[in-house]
């Protein structure tokens, strides 16, 4: 039988690029992450990027998440009666052009703020494997509820 040490070196050994900090984050929520999140390359400023078209990236640096949306031209979005009380709901962007009619647009700092406090990972992809700009993005949280 694998002892702890060993499950949580074993979660963590394709994880590329993480911080102490981040591993973890990885590692005491790694039955509840997914597998795209463990085998991301973690990224911490806006000037790191993929190593290859359609590479999946993940962060929790605001930073980060704002640049990749403003280079998109997105801009931070809930969608309308999922808020929780004066809680935004599900956190999306609305991306000119892509049919956002259906998302309410807040404020960055209300955005990020969410994102904080559901314990959030934001994964993404900078290019798809063709080499085209991408707008794919998703959440992981720990607690499974629809980010």
């Amino acid at each position: 039988m694998a002892t702890k040490t060993t499950q949580q070196h074993s979660v963590t050994e394709k994880v590329k690029n993480a911080t102490p900090e981040e591993i973890k984050f990885i590692e005491r929520y790694a039955d509840q992450l997914s597998a795209s999140t463990k085998r991301a390359k973690w990224i911490h400023s806006p000037q790191e990027h993929e190593d290859r078209p359609g590479q999946t990236l993940a962060t929790r640096n605001p930073e980060v998440i704002k640049h990749w949306a403003q280079e998109r031209q997105a801009v931070p979005a809930t969608v309308p009666g999922t808020e929780h009380g004066d809680h935004l709901g599900v956190l999306r962007f609305n991306f000119p052009g892509y049919g956002g009619r259906k998302l309410q647009e807040v404020n960055w700092d209300q955005w990020l703020k969410t994102f904080k406090d559901r314990n959030l990972v934001f994964l993404f992809q900078e290019h798809k494997k063709s080499g085209e700009m991408s707008n794919f993005f998703r959440f992981d949280n720990p607690s499974r509820e629809d980010a």
